[in-house]
């Protein structure tokens, strides 16, 4: 397997099977930190009453999907006629691409694969909205209506919480985007994995999407239930978007698998919501454990995986290789997605045995044997072929805050950020991330200012660490049309498109009248660890079954459609 392992990887923005692997190993499969799956539902109950109906599952047609969603509908509290079913949410979102989705679509960047590579795929225009590293990856709402308008993109998406970071926005601050863009074609509102939440009661948007023209919102039972195999999600929107993608779908789209596990819910509603309980009890404890290797830097999530950054000088196929062959041990490294790099890998929260297994590999593969280590000693040079070793080792001499005058240098005009020529990124009047050649010296990374940025917080004088290792890797530049949001179609944003302050509804910002934006808050997180401390994770609260589940559900512990941490 070790000779085969890289080839197993190149499958475009998604890792292998775990079916794929088992067959080149020959063996049971890996321990699985990649794939998010709930490991405590279903029961271990339930899984035996499966395997003792598998041959009736196997053989015979299931019901209708009409059928299949009316149960559904009837443990959620939901009207039917406002509820699609999909053979899994990918199927869902290939169908809302291709009849809801006209010119263009926006969606910030990394995340979830298809939300980029579907509307791609048939031919639309999609403004990525690039994620800043220097802010721990978290969505600033208004500088993003600000790039959509910019862009005149039709379409929006937003995933709450965010896949690979865990980035998590407030309920009212999701309706007070979609409040600001009611006149968009379509707003896509991906709750795949908002279960694991407990960051707010109740942050779905479900019940406000109903009654909303241009709103729908996506929901995934196999990520919840940790039955990736069994194909299921639903969306939910007013009757007339529901209908037109419920209209193209076949009869039976749902599998036997699909209809079973949903008819067995109504009986085992305690026992999911104390899985989810525990799964959010190991996201804290799994944060901690990681926390204690030296360089990591872990990210705040709200899902059931942890976004983290390895230490200055590791190569994250390297790290993810190693640690498959090694120790049995499969991970998620993100240097395929969108908006992010090798340096990057989505760990998902397992229990905490398993966490150990994975932090002693780590261990080993980071900085093991020095002669093996994965991390180089210091000053003495490294094998780190991703091309931003130079500028990782430059953060972290100066502790994230690079050689001042630099923004002088690199824009011509002392404490005048300003967009970069074409001599300097190729493209004429085009923002672009900044490389050691924009700079004017070769193969001497600098560190980067707000401007050299272009979508910075708008602190002049403020350099901005680590976007560098993320977005310049010669060779590995993904992020040229995010920058310029728009694929094809590259416009530069102005000083006031982005730049905000807070003051709208639902912590949205605004410019003035003017179109200059109002002053912002000074201070700058530090590159390690400093993401911890802006959004510290909630403790979770022992589940004490489902709200009002006697007058919502009959007594069947299933909560209404607007209750908290209701199935999805």
């Amino acid at each position: 397997m070790a000779d085969n392992v890289t080839s197993l990887f190149r499958t475009g923005a998604h890792s292998p099977s775990m079916a794929a692997l088992a067959r080149e190993s020959g063996e049971a499969g890996p321990l699985d930190f990649c794939i998010p799956c709930n490991p405590y539902f279903p029961t271990p109950a339930m899984f035996d009453e499966l395997t003792h109906r598998l041959r009736d599952i196997i053989t015979y047609y299931p019901s209708s999907a009409d059928t299949i969603t009316g149960e559904l509908c009837n443990l959620l509290q939901l009207p039917p006629q406002c509820v699609a079913m999909g053979n899994g949410s990918t199927e869902l979102i290939t169908w809302i691409d291709h009849l809801l989705v006209r010119e263009s679509l926006a969606i910030p960047v990394p995340t979830f694969g298809r939300w980029t590579d579907q509307p791609l795929e048939t031919g639309k225009r999609v403004d990525m909205f690039p994620l800043q590293e220097s802010n721990g990856f978290a969505l600033d709402p208004a500088q993003y209506i600000q790039f959509i308008r910019s862009r005149g993109t039709r379409a929006a998406v937003i995933c709450n919480p965010n896949n690979p970071d865990g980035g998590f926005l407030p309920k009212q601050t999701i309706l007070a985007f979609c409040d600001a863009l009611a006149d968009l074609d379509l707003i896509v509102i991906d709750e795949s994995f908002l279960e694991f939440a407990d960051a707010e009661n109740e942050p779905s948007v479900v019940e406000e999407a109903v009654m909303r023209p241009n709103v729908i919102v996506l929901r995934s039972l196999g990520k919840n239930f940790g039955l990736h195999g069994v194909r299921f999600g639903y969306m939910v929107a007013n009757p007339g978007l529901a209908g037109r993608i419920r209209s193209m779908l076949p009869k039976w789209n749902l599998n036997a698998f699909a209809e079973t596990v949903v008819f067995m819910l109504r009986d085992h509603g305690p026992e999911y919501m104390e899985s989810l309980h525990m799964v959010r009890r190991d996201r804290l404890d799994m944060a901690r454990q990681l926390s204690t290797l030296p360089g990591l830097t872990v990210y705040p999530s709200q899902g059931n995986f942890l976004f983290v950054r390895l230490p200055v000088g590791a190569e994250g196929t390297v790290v993810r290789d190693r640690l498959l062959t090694e120790h049995r041990i499969l991970v998620r490294e993100c240097g395929n997605k969108i908006g992010s790099s090798s340096r990057f890998l989505r760990l998902v929260v397992r229990p905490q045995v398993d966490v150990r297994r994975l932090v002693s590999g780590l261990e080993s593969v980071l900085y093991g044997t020095r002669r093996g280590a994965a991390v180089p000693e210091l000053n003495t040079g490294t094998n780190y072929s991703s091309g931003t070793a130079a500028v990782d080792r430059l953060v972290s001499s100066t502790n994230g805050q690079g050689y001042p005058g630099l923004a002088a240098a690199a824009n011509g005009m002392p404490g005048q950020p300003q967009p970069l020529t074409a001599a300097a990124n190729g493209m004429a009047g085009q923002p672009q991330p900044l490389v050691a050649a924009a700079n004017g010296m070769a193969g001497q990374p600098q560190p980067l200012a707000p401007a050299a940025n272009g979508m910075g917080n708008g602190m002049a004088g403020q350099p901005q660490p680590l976007v560098a290792a993320a977005n310049g890797m010669p060779g590995q530049q993904p992020l040229v049309a995010a920058a310029n949001g728009m694929v094809g179609q590259p416009q530069p944003l102005t000083a006031a498109q982005t730049r905000g302050t807070t003051g709208m509804p639902g912590g949205l910002t605004a410019v003035n009248p003017q179109g200059q934006p109002q002053p912002q808050p000074q201070g700058y997180p530090q590159p390690q660890m400093p993401q911890q401390q802006q959004m510290p994770q909630p403790v979770p609260q022992q589940p004490t079954g489902w709200p009002n589940a006697p007058a919502a559900s009959n007594g069947a512990g299933w909560p209404a459609a607007g209750a908290v941490n209701r199935v999805g």
